[in-house]
């Protein structure tokens, strides 16, 4: 999708209405589902994170860009991820931390991203993490500068690609809920994103083809 036709959407993405759940459950795993029906979030005292799902033109098309996170002794370790991070009490919300972190991860700048719409939270429990997804707009070409120490590599997805069912896929993996088990999950350029971050792009998804009601 060119960018330009992309922002004329932009009046019917921030007053969408969020999917929440509706959206998450379509792409979580069946044990997560079952697990988080008898979940109790208050006893939890979870750590706070947030994320930016940020939107940007490259060569005049739409792209949203993902991470890989380095390997490390941890449970997201190698996985795709939005840029983002812990909230720090320095912050002075979670916008904040998600445009901090994007700075500290990926290099860019707060001035260049426009926080546009906050997205639902979400629960991660191997890690005992409720993070907020915001959804952030550069209206500039950008360059990126990964922090070495936290991103492996960096992965510009073609909106028009990130929209197109195909990307869909059942995957077999071993998780932290149980051994080879089948999960919903995204194939992006042949990497399986799945679990929390693919529950979060379902939800994007769900509001980006709502608002452009088949405009794509």
């Amino acid at each position: 999708m060119d960018f330009q036709d992309f922002l004329q959407h932009l009046p019917n993405i921030i007053p969408a209405e969020l999917p929440a759940e509706k959206a998450h459950v379509k792409m979580a795993p069946l044990e997560r589902v079952q697990l988080m029906q008898n979940l109790d979030l208050s006893t939890k005292n979870p750590r706070i994170a947030a994320v930016m799902m940020l939107l940007y033109p490259k060569n005049e098309k739409t792209h949203l860009i993902l991470i890989v996170r380095n390997a490390y002794n941890g449970v997201h370790s190698s996985q795709i991820a939005f840029p983002g991070g812990k909230y720090e009490t320095s912050d002075a919300d979670y916008k904040e931390t998600a445009l901090r972190e994007t700075y500290e991860e990926i290099g860019v700048s707060t001035e260049k991203i426009e926080i546009v719409k906050q997205f639902t939270p979400m629960y991660i429990p191997p890690s005992n993490f409720l993070v907020h997804p915001f959804l952030g707009i550069s209206s500039q070409e950008l360059a990126f500068y990964p922090d070495i120490r936290e991103v492996a590599d960096i992965i510009e997805l073609p909106l028009s690609v990130f929209l197109n069912d195909e990307i869909i896929i059942d995957a077999t993996l071993s998780t932290s809920y149980a051994n080879n088990i089948s999960v919903p999950a995204f194939n992006i350029q042949n990497h399986v994103v799945w679990g929390a971050t693919a529950m979060i792009l379902s939800e994007l998804r769900e509001v980006l083809k709502n608002a452009f009601d088949g405009k794509i």
